[in-house]
């Protein structure tokens, strides 16, 4: 059998924008390439084509050598004369110990062209192909041994993507999958193996569902495209629109490869909107329209999403995706890292779809795909059998401290008035007196400020999020304690609770208010001085001690003036009236506003994010801004330079620099 050392020559048949782009690919890493194809002028155009990219590259410095070098080991060959594939051809075959095929998406043209070079190259030569969609297995038959011939699935341009997929037919040998995932790997790429020839193999099979769930959601008027493309950017932080990535990449190339998937029996649910688009010829930036309009054909210009339209349920909208991941797994298509690797570098996404998983929580995957399923009927909404055993075993993701992945135990605290629970990176401090809908009590602020310090201290802790227990984040200070007190005691109290706010405030890590039924007077004074707010929809905020006889006297004056105005302050404040949340959110009194129900997970996929960034980066951040607020425009630009320079000594930052270079993800340490 040939080994990857072995392999000096490959050809390549089909000079297209992918055909060209991995004859590129081969000769920077070596490899003398034979392009072939139909036509000399769609030749001549290729090698100008590779001839451009190559300077460009050249350009940036990512060339190790001068683009005659590479150019020179790449020769044109004329694949077809007089109807029948060419001399020329068989000879450049005949020499070549790989053959990566990159023609159209035709089984036809793909078997004829794979039963010829089967007859002209060597007996370990290995005949590899580039199709998206079309079976392996189906191809392979039309050879003379189809344990040689296997998948190898670039993504486009095939330069700059870093992901192959090396698909596995049903006759293919391991060691044929071996070598191209080592020929793969010398290519520069991160290869991923698919055990099983399914349509779509990993990539084009998740993304389809999420393709045809977003299609559906509109069809039925569930959600528009808006709708879609900003929850899929703002709250799954994809770098593209769903909609706005088959622009893109063509709504043609969708729609054909969705249903010659639907033909080799991947059930697909109807999609008019895609199908008019095509039927159209709206096929999207090429054509200058698509589910957006753009400047041009062929130009595109970024859509702008609105952050408000993000109110598609992310579980739901990924639903599909994560069941079809689940299935791949189950049944041995793809290990789960492997799974992984191919949506982060196939599709771009930020997590792998298991990490989405978890972290949007197995359950409510589960229940968002049973809820379709009773109300479509649809099959392909039928939750997966491991997603439902995870389910009855309790492994729910990152809230039950396991799911597709192990999380550090959760330790939780029981204290008078607290619950303390570490879900590492994440602490939570929940308000624990909900018979009294968490009346703030003096003891209550005792425990709240020791709580506070111990997680300061817990260097696996790096975000901490205030929440309340019951039906309310807090109703305010606990009044019926303020019987026979004299207003010295009352200054006292005013003091130690002040004394917590600003410890708050002026905390080492972010800590984020997750608000909903009420936020009351020193309840909302709590919320305040954390870094973020995020409230649920039915949530009601207000100032209302007024109504009392009194003011508020944890920072509510001062603090609430510095986030919605003086102006409004004082209204809110002298009316003592409560705010509805969505109001709230509005004039800047809280960040992000979400639907009940899903208050806690959106808390902590934000905990989540944060904790994934510096934590020296964020506490600079933090005190520039808040210390910054308290002085004037000079003093907190000089803080703001201060603490720049600063970071500047820290391993944190040459870590993140390192990372953006090898473009990978940091792991900051804090140091």
């Amino acid at each position: 059998m040939i080994r990857v050392e072995d392999i000096k020559t490959i050809t390549v048949v089909g000079a297209g924008t992918m055909g060209h782009g991995i004859a590129e690919l081969a000769a920077m890493s070596g490899f003398k390439v034979y392009l072939a194809d139909i036509d000399s002028n769609i030749l001549n155009s290729a090698m100008s084509k590779i001839r451009w990219s190559l300077s460009k590259l050249a350009e940036k410095g990512t060339l190790k050598e001068p683009v005659d070098t590479v150019m020179g080991r790449i020769e044109p060959v004329v694949s077809v004369k007089d109807g029948s594939f060419s001399e020329e051809l068989g000879r450049a075959l005949a020499e070549s110990q790989l053959m990566i095929e990159a023609i159209p998406e035709n089984l036809k043209m793909k078997q004829d062209l794979f039963a010829f070079a089967s007859s002209r190259m060597g007996p370990n030569a290995i005949l590899a192909t580039n199709t998206s969609s079309l079976p392996i297995t189906e191809i392979a038959s039309a050879t003379s041994d189809p344990t040689r011939v296997v998948g190898m699935h670039f993504f486009n341009p095939p330069v700059l993507m870093p992901l192959v997929e090396v698909i596995k037919g049903a006759r293919t040998s391991d060691e044929v999958v071996k070598v191209i995932v080592e020929v793969a790997r010398k290519m520069g790429k991160t290869p991923v193996v698919v055990h099983k020839d399914v349509p779509g193999f990993i990539v084009n099979r998740i993304l389809g569902r999420l393709m045809n769930l977003a299609c559906f959601l509109v069809d039925r008027g569930i959600a528009s495209v808006q709708e879609v493309d900003a929850t899929a950017f703002y709250s799954l932080r994809f770098p593209m629109g769903v909609f706005e990535l088959a622009d893109y990449s063509g709504i043609d190339v969708f729609y054909l490869v969705t249903k010659a998937m639907a033909e080799r029996g991947m059930e697909i649910l109807p999609c008019k909107v895609f199908e008019e688009k095509f039927n159209a010829g709206k096929y999207g930036v090429k054509r200058g329209e698509g589910f957006y309009k753009y400047p041009e054909p062929g130009k595109f210009v970024k859509p702008s999403h609105q952050k408000e339209m993000a109110k598609v349920d992310p579980a739901l909208l990924l639903s599909l995706a994560i069941n079809e991941a689940a299935h791949l797994l189950r049944t041995g298509v793809a290990s789960k890292e492997d799974i992984e690797t191919s949506v982060k570098l196939g599709l771009g996404w930020p997590k792998g779809v298991f990490e989405y998983a978890d972290e949007l929580g197995i359950d409510k995957v589960v229940e968002a795909l049973s809820r379709m399923k009773a109300e479509t009927g649809a099959e392909v909404f039928s939750p997966d059998p491991l997603l439902q055993e995870m389910v009855r075993l309790g492994k729910l993701g990152r809230k039950s401290g396991e799911g597709f992945y192990s999380y550090a135990a959760i330790e939780e605290v029981v204290m008078e008035t607290l619950v303390i629970r570490k879900e590492k990176p994440i602490a939570w401090i929940t308000l624990n007196r909900p018979e009294r809908l968490n009346a703030i009590s003096p003891k209550m602020i005792e425990e709240m400020s020791k709580a506070l310090d111990e997680l300061e201290e817990d260097k696996e802790v790096r975000v901490v999020i205030i929440k309340g227990s019951g039906r309310a984040f807090s109703a305010g200070a606990d009044v019926t304690s303020f019987a026979a007190v004299t207003p010295l005691d009352i200054m006292k109290f005013s003091r130690k609770f002040q004394e917590l706010t600003l410890k708050i405030q002026f905390y080492t890590k972010p800590v984020i208010a997750a608000i909903h039924g009420y936020a009351l007077g020193g309840g909302l004074e709590i919320a305040m001085s954390a870094d973020l707010r995020i409230a649920s929809e039915d949530a009601m905020l207000g100032q209302p001690e007024i109504n009392l006889g009194f003011i508020p006297g944890a920072g509510g004056t001062q603090r609430l003036a510095r986030l919605v105005g003086a102006a409004r302050a004082k209204e809110l404040i002298m009316t003592g009236e409560f705010l509805p949340a969505a109001e709230a959110h509005k004039i800047g009194l809280v960040n992000r506003l979400v639907k009940p129900g899903t208050l806690e997970d959106e808390a902590r996929n934000l905990a989540l994010k944060l904790a994934e960034k510096p934590p020296l980066g964020l506490m600079m951040a933090k005190f520039s801004i808040d210390m910054g607020l308290e002085t004037n425009i000079w003093g907190g630009l000089m803080m703001e330079a201060g603490l720049f320079s600063l970071l500047f000594s820290s391993e944190d930052v040459v870590e993140g620099v390192s990372a953006f270079l090898e473009k990978r993800k940091p792991k900051f340490k804090g140091r």
